[in-house]
């Protein structure tokens, strides 16, 4: 085993759809156990922080890690894993982007921390107590790692080699990268591992897309049925095929619900939410203020709409809201 390229997981803050993508490798997983020496993959076997500390530097050949960074723990593993690793790969929209836990950075740090643990409906803390990062009893020594302010994606902590975007990243994507490592056969460093193009060159339904549309409303898809064959766009749904990188085979377009964005942006695209909200607003009919805040009524939640994956990343990177509540 000495002899093949050790290769590390890890999760950080994130939903554990990432590591599932990895086991809908399926029989391939066991394929590349032959080629490959797992020494990091704490969701599925037992390793040790330890073990890796006694790596030495560039020892692992990759690490895919998953999740975003919120946490002094992540931040630590994240340093520790660039600096054994001779190439780290931001694998995931959160890692990549910030991902969906980004969209916290709407909220102060006090606040997050207030709802969860004092105002929301299931909670029962009658003491009122709250997390603390260290706690003393008798001569023993327990710790919780630091909550951060911010959510920050992989690359805002450490230096990234290559990014492999989806919420959750599809397995070919995944076995097209592992097989670029081994091969040794890898584009330059910043890489976008997935096709540089929009997802609506890909979309089945592009050819019911005509050169200009006009919609009075944005549609909501829990409040109204979705023709199959026919554009999200040209129905009035916001769909973000416009401003999304293709590479995820369209899976959401084929379960009949528009492109959320989890691919994140194009290389050309400098902040995704801004490129889709332009997309989205070229195709407003409606000419008076009227007419425009009737339209716009379908589309409650501009952030998680524009930056649902991206607000970490964008050039936003942080909206507070300064409600006393979440729960609005």
């Amino acid at each position: 085993m000495g002899n093949k390229p050790k290769i590390a997981f890890y999760w950080c803050s994130s939903c554990g759809g990432c590591e599932e993508s990895l086991v809908d490798m399926a029989e391939a997983i066991v394929e590349l156990s032959t080629q490959i020496e797992i020494v990091l993959w704490p969701v599925a076997a037992d390793f040790k922080k330890k073990d890796i500390e006694a790596m030495a530097d560039g020892e692992i050949v990759a690490t895919m890690l998953n999740g975003a960074i919120r946490t002094s723990e992540q931040e630590e593993m994240a340093r520790l894993l660039r600096r054994k690793s001779q190439i780290l790969i931001a694998y995931g929209s959160c890692a990549y982007t910030g991902g969906i836990p980004g969209l916290s950075n709407q909220f102060p740090r006090e606040q997050l921390l207030k709802y969860v643990y004092h105002d929301a409906p299931s909670v029962v803390n009658p003491e009122g107590q709250d997390p603390q990062t260290e706690f003393h009893d008798a001569g023993r020594v327990a710790t919780l790692p630091i909550f951060s302010e911010v959510v920050r994606s992989l690359d805002q902590v450490v230096d990234v080699d290559y990014y492999i975007p989806g919420c959750a990243p599809n397995p070919e994507l995944v076995l097209d990268a592992i097989h670029a490592l081994l091969s040794g056969n890898l584009p330059s460093k910043g890489t976008v591992l997935a096709p540089d193009i929009a997802l609506c060159e890909h979309c089945p339904r592009l050819k019911t897309k005509p050169a200009d549309i006009a919609i009075d409303e944005f549609k909501r898809p829990h409040q109204h049925l979705i023709d199959p064959n026919v554009c999200m766009l040209v129905q009035g749904f916001a769909c973000l095929g416009p401003a999304t990188r293709s590479g995820c085979g369209g899976a959401c377009l084929k379960a009949n619900m528009p492109c959320t964005g989890c691919f994140g942006p194009m290389s050309n695209v400098r902040d995704q939410g801004a490129k889709a909200l332009c997309a989205l607003a070229s195709i407003v009919a409606g000419t008076t203020n009227e007419e425009i805040d009737s339209a716009l009524d379908g589309i409650p939640d501009p952030v998680g709409t524009f930056y649902r994956y991206g607000l970490a990343k964008s050039m936003l990177r942080r909206k507070v809201n300064m409600e006393p509540t979440l729960s609005k």
